[in-house]
Parts: structure tokens; sequence; C-alpha cells
């Protein structure tokens, strides 16, 4: 089994993270089996002071720092449950010293699958705005809708002030429903929750779309690549 490596940003979204690998890996591999996991994460302080000063590459070396580290530490495969920095890897992602499993090429791979033909992303307003999901998207032949902007600085500051601080509040749920709702009856699908804690407060349950876990779909590409019994010059090119 490959050893996977977790560049971690924020707490929540890295647990659920780890913890979907550990759980689900004994499906795989029997009763509480799971590979080789090693995590690695800075300040969040540090990511957001980049990214509110539009550095992404630095944001991206800020990535590589803790792959190295995570590499030194024997990992093969390199995961980041954090969306909004993919922006930065994606600068950077040719000189990584392992292999990366991209969330959102993942997200988008799980909607091709899946049928989708139109999904709504909601995450921080940097990674709406961005072009981390758009840009793997549009390879795909998949549409996308994100909310207007009074939208996206709400939904941004839920995410900020309750979601990485572990608060899920009804009232936030009710919201992030109704912007689901809204953006079903423009056209969307499906909604990706392309921010690591959004899932913690919106389940398959609550959601007026079906929903794409961007968390739970990168654990999963990660523990499929880690158990995956062909031959590492074979291994996918995620690089």
């Amino acid at each position: 089994m490959k050893h996977i490596g977790i560049v971690a940003v924020s707490a929540e979204g890295a647990a659920l993270c780890y913890r979907t690998i550990c759980l689900e890996g004994a499906a795989i591999l029997g009763p509480h089996g799971h590979p080789e996991i090693s995590l690695h994460g800075s300040s969040l302080r540090r990511y957001q002071r980049l990214i509110d000063e539009d550095r992404w590459d630095a944001v991206g070396e800020m990535m590589l720092e803790s792959a190295a580290r995570l590499v030194g530490s024997g990992a093969q495969l390199l995961i980041c449950p954090d969306n909004t920095v993919h922006q930065g890897l994606d600068l950077v992602r040719e000189r990584s010293p392992a292999p990366w499993i991209h969330i959102a090429e993942e997200v988008s791979n799980e909607a091709r699958r899946c049928g989708f033909k139109r999904i709504a992303i909601l995450g921080t307003r940097f990674l709406m705005e961005g072009a981390a999901y758009q840009s793997k998207l549009a390879p795909a032949c998949i549409g996308y809708r994100v909310p207007n902007t009074e939208q996206r600085m709400r939904i941004n500051q839920i995410i900020y002030d309750e979601l990485v601080y572990g608060r899920f509040l009804p009232a936030s749920r009710t919201y992030f429903q109704n912007v689901i709702r809204e953006l079903g009856d423009n056209g969307c699908d499906a909604v990706a929750l392309a921010c690591t804690e959004i899932p913690l407060l919106i389940s398959a349950a609550d959601s007026p779309l079906p929903i794409l876990d961007s968390t739970r779909i990168l654990a999963r590409a990660a523990l499929r690549e880690a158990t995956s019994i062909e031959d590492t010059s074979a291994s996918i090119d995620r690089i």
C-alpha cells in the first residue's frame, strides 16, 4: 500500500478527510485496516494572509513545504482537503516531490460519472470566484453556476466565522439550503460542496440537490490509489 500524505489547511476539513480514509479503509482492508497516513499542517492564518493578498504562488509554495515534510516522512502520494488553496497548487504542481490527487479533478470526475450537466459550486468567496474548479469542469464539458455576490459574501462569512471553528448552526444550514434550491431553480442538477467543512453542515439528506462531497470524494480517491495493486510505474499520473 502507498503511504498517504495529507497537507492540512483547516482543522475540520483535514480531520474529516483523515477519518474518512480510516473508517472506509476497513471496507477494503478488513476490520480496522487503513493505509499509513501522515499529516502536516501550517497555520491557517499564514495561508489566509497570502490568500487575502492574492499571492497564490506563495500559497503553492507553502503547500510544497508541507509536501516535502510529508515525503520526508515516507508519503508516496499527496492530498489536500482544502479546496481554495488548490488555486495555488495548480501553479507549483509540476515541482511536487510526489504525485498529487487534485480535489477539483476528482469532483469533476465524479460529476461526469454521475451524468451531471451543470453543478452549483459552494465554497469560500475565493474558491467560487477563482479558477480552481472552473478550469477542471470545462474539459469535462460540465457547466457550473455560483451564487450571486451577496450570497457569496454570506457563505464566505459562515465558513470563516463558524465552520472552521466547528460551529454548525441551524440558521446557517437553512441559508445554504435556500441558496442550493435557488441554484437548482436556475438549472443546476447537483451541488459541489467545495469547501471541506460544508459537508459537516449539509448532508445529502439536507440538500435540495444531489451533493458532491469534495472531502469524502478526495478521501476515497486517495484510498483507492493507496490500495491499488497496480505496479507503481503504471499508477495514475497525477502530476
